[in-house]
Formats: structure tokens, C-alpha cells, sequence
């Protein structure tokens, strides 16, 4: 039998990850898509195994996400959040559209997915860094995360309208996805409130909230639409269900534990290896121009409105909008597959992805956490 060392490397790079994230104090999934950037240009492949449980890995964290928003912050400072999301999504759509229509040349196709592409801010990122730094129970950690999906919507109505032609197997995903949530915050405390199935170490409660996860992926990957959003606003739906009692919160904390532990660690690291540098590199001016136009775009569109509403951490929120990747990876992916961007295209676009879940996280966590006890005050405390 042919022993496959794949799987070690890769545990080994997912705990030297921890080890490292703890030592210099900057977000785990930093460090874990360095080690899958380095890893993948040094040879290692991607198996099929770690593509599917990557994917699945993004939509726990986008669930988990969801679950940590706070629905009534979210409609008291629902304009704050709006706007924040809304010209976070709008300023880099039109730049990154203008620069590479205009001044690069690209194909009218290739500017749309390069203007949706790099529009995102990703809620995988946003929430590991809010996660590891004690903030996604804060106001300000909850209003980021309702910003950041308020971003992503725009990011998902874009690619859908511009370029998704629906099928009644799309007409079916959406269904399913409104029929799993509506019956799943309505009828989930019988699982979740069942004292044959609560704190049980074969973990049901977890098993449950993957299993409907799964459903989202199926019936995404049969539409040829994404589970991101519908994952996250089945968290935003239960998020008050695990908020209501303290046994309900650790259903949540074991989640996290699992995510964090393997699925999640595989995602960064495989997103990572898929990007090859010698691409990037043969194309470095339009890499560095694209880079810097989202970053200048995110911060004009973000950073007005932060230090209007967010005054003791406008420059750390501002900077967190300006991630990108998970939804920016399924843009880029999509126009690859069909023709729109050509290989150059999409390592440039991944690349500027990837920078931007590295440098901004990196930056936000070194200099610009928010430090006056007023902005950290542990709303489900």
C-alpha cells in the first residue's frame, strides 16, 4: 500500500501555524496561507479530498460568522452598517472595472469579474481575526461582521446578475436554501433543547448544523450557485437561538473547536497553494496597480463612515473591509471556468486576494487594535 505524506505535511504546516500565530501574535490564518502559498509553489498538490473539505471549511466559518452577529445591534445601527457595507462593495467595484477596462485593456467580461473579484471583503478572514482577538462579541467585532455581509451581498447580486444565466436547478437551490432555513430556525431548539441529545460527546448538535451546511453545498453545487450566503444568514437566524442559554453557547464553542482545529486551517491552506507565483510574477505591474487600487478603494469607501461611527477603532475596521478572498476566489474562479479571464488574469486577480487577506490583517493587528474598554464591552456578557 502506497503511503501517502500529503495529509502529514499538511498537519504539520496547520500546527506550526498555531505555534508561530501564538508566538508573534498575528491572525493563524495569516500564517496558514503563507505556508500554503510556499508549499504549493515548492510542488505540493492539492488532492481532491482537501479541495472539497477547503470549500466546506469556508462555509462553516461563513455560518459561524453569521452566528456571531447581533440582531438587534444589527437593526439599531443598521445604517451604519449599510453604509459601511455598501461603499466598501460599490468604490472598489468601479475602480478595479475603470483601471482594467480603461488603462489595462481588458475585455469588457474580464473588467466585470475583475471589478466583482476584488468588491468583496472576506467574512472568512474578517471573523477568524475578530475570533482570535477577542472581538467578535464586541460592537464593534458585530458591526464589522454586518458590514462585511452587507459587502458581500452586493458582491453576490453583481456575479449573479451580470453573469449567472439561472436554470430550474438554480430556481431549486434557491428554494431549498429559504426551505432549510426557514424550517431550521424554526424547529432547531428540538434538537438543540433535547436533553437525549444535549452535551453528548458523539457531538449531534454539531452533526445537525453540518448536515444542513451540506444540504447548502449540494443543492449550491447542482444550481451553480455558492452556499456562502445562504450558510451565513442561517447563522444570523440562529445566532439568537445560541445566545438565548448558556447550554446553546457551547454548542457553538465546541463548533468553533472543530472548525478551527481542521476544517477551517485547510481552507487558508489550500487557497494558498492554488496561487502560482511565476504567474503573478510575470505580470507583477498589474499585480502591484490592482493591489493598490483595492486597498485606496476600500479605504476611501470605508473610511469615513468608520470614523464617523466606529471612532475608537475606524483605521482596525477600515482595514479588515479591506480583506478579500472567499467570495473574490469564487468571482475569479467562475470567470476563469468560463472563458472571461485568461490564466495570467486570474493569478494576478488570486494574488491581490491573497494580499489583501495577508497585509491589511497583518497591519490592523500589529498597530491598530482597538483599545478603549468602551469598544470592547462583551455584548453577550
Amino acid at each position: 500500500m502506497k503511503a501517502d505524506i500529503i495529509p502529514l505535511i499538511i498537519g504539520l504546516l496547520i500546527f506550526l501555524s498555531s505555534l508561530i500565530s501564538l508566538k508573534i501574535g498575528i491572525s493563524v490564518a495569516v500564517i496558514e496561507i503563507i505556508f500554503g502559498v510556499t508549499a504549493g509553489n515548492l510542488g505540493l498538490q492539492t488532492e481532491e479530498w482537501m479541495l472539497y473539505f477547503a470549500g466546506f471549511g469556508g462555509i462553516v466559518l461563513t455560518f459561524l460568522a453569521g452566528a456571531e452577529v447581533d440582531i438587534r445591534l444589527m437593526k439599531e445601527k443598521f445604517k451604519e452598517s449599510f453604509l459601511i457595507g455598501l461603499f466598501s462593495f460599490l468604490t472598489p467595484f468601479l475602480l478595479a472595472f475603470l483601471y482594467t477596462y480603461y488603462a489595462a485593456g481588458w475585455s469588457l467580461h474580464a473588467s466585470l469579474i475583475a471589478g466583482t473579484t476584488l468588491s468583496e471583503t472576506s467574512l472568512a478572514v474578517v471573523y477568524s481575526a475578530l475570533v482570535e482577538t477577542n472581538l467578535s462579541r464586541t460592537e464593534i467585532g458585530k458591526l464589522i461582521m454586518a458590514a462585511t455581509f452587507i459587502t458581500n451581498t452586493g458582491t453576490a447580486l453583481v456575479l449573479s446578475i451580470l453573469f449567472n444565466k439561472p436554470t430550474l436547478y438554480t430556481l431549486i437551490f434557491i428554494i431549498v436554501s429559504i426551505g432549510v432555513i426557514f424550517l431550521a430556525t424554526k424547529f432547531s431548539h428540538y434538537v438543540f433543547d433535547n436533553p437525549r441529545l444535549k452535551n453528548k460527546v458523539i457531538e449531534p448538535e454539531i452533526k445537525y448544523i453540518f448536515l444542513l451546511l451540506l444540504l447548502f453545498v449540494y443543492f449550491a453545487n447542482m444550481g451553480g450557485g455558492h452556499a456562502i450566503l445562504p450558510a451565513f444568514i442561517l447563522g444570523l437566524l440562529m445566532s439568537q437561538h445560541f445566545s438565548e442559554t448558556s447550554e446553546t453557547k457551547v454548542v457553538k464553542n465546541r463548533l468553533r473547536t472543530v472548525a478551527f482545529a481542521v476544517i477551517t486551517p485547510l481552507f487558508f491552506i489550500v487557497v494558498g497553494m492554488k496561487l502560482s507565483l511565476s504567474l503573478v510574477l510575470s505580470a507583477i505591474g498589474l499585480f502591484v496597480a490592482l493591489f493598490v487600487i483595492k486597498q485606496l478603494a476600500k479605504f476611501s469607501g470605508v473610511y469615513f463612515f468608520a470614523k464617523r461611527y466606529i471612532p475608537g477603532g475606524h483605521i482596525y475596521s477600515t482595514l479588515l473591509m479591506s480583506t478579500g478572498l472567499t467570495f473574490g476566489l469564487i468571482a475569479s474562479i467562475f470567470g476563469l471556468q468560463s472563458g472571461y479571464i485568461d490564466n495570467v488574469q486570474y493569478s494576478v486577480l488570486t494574488g491581490v486576494l491573497i494580499a489583501s487577506a495577508v497585509i491589511p490583517t497583518f497591519i490592523a493587528q500589529k498597530w491598530f487594535m482597538p483599545v478603549h474598554a468602551e469598544d470592547l464591552v462583551d455584548l453577550d456578557s
